[in-house]
């Protein structure tokens, strides 16, 4: 599985010409209205944490650091809810409506990834 691509400015995602709703990641066609003519558009950097938790043991073929966060995060100027590596391991130090922004963080095999983390 590709990481989805990530650009100086943001998340790529899409949006559609028809009905002008966007949608991470990004496809060939929109899955609101199935509408197939779709631009790339940058999302937003910032916004708020919607749901979380800590994932306490490794996915197969993950040398990483464990716990690592994992939630969902709002992109309210993108009308979208992103699920998402956190930079935040520790569920008690999140809360409902924090807000957050995009990272870009290295992974152990030297892979650039992204997450968001509280601001």
């Amino acid at each position: 599985m590709a990481i989805p691509e990530i650009s100086d400015q943001g998340l790529v995602g899409g949006r559609c010409t028809a009905c002008g709703r966007s949608h991470f990641p990004p496809a060939g066609w929109c899955q609101w209205c199935g509408g197939d003519e779709v631009d790339a558009v940058t999302l937003s950097t910032t916004g708020t944490l919607w749901a979380w938790t800590a994932v306490q043991a490794p996915p197969p073929g993950y040398d990483g650091e464990v716990p690592y966060g994992f939630g969902v995060v709002e992109l309210p100027a993108d009308g979208l809810r992103v699920v998402t590596r956190l930079t935040e391991p520790d569920p008690t130090r999140l809360s409902l409506g924090q807000p957050v922004e995009l990272r870009s963080v290295e992974l152990p095999d030297g892979q650039t990834t992204w997450a968001f983390g509280p601001t």
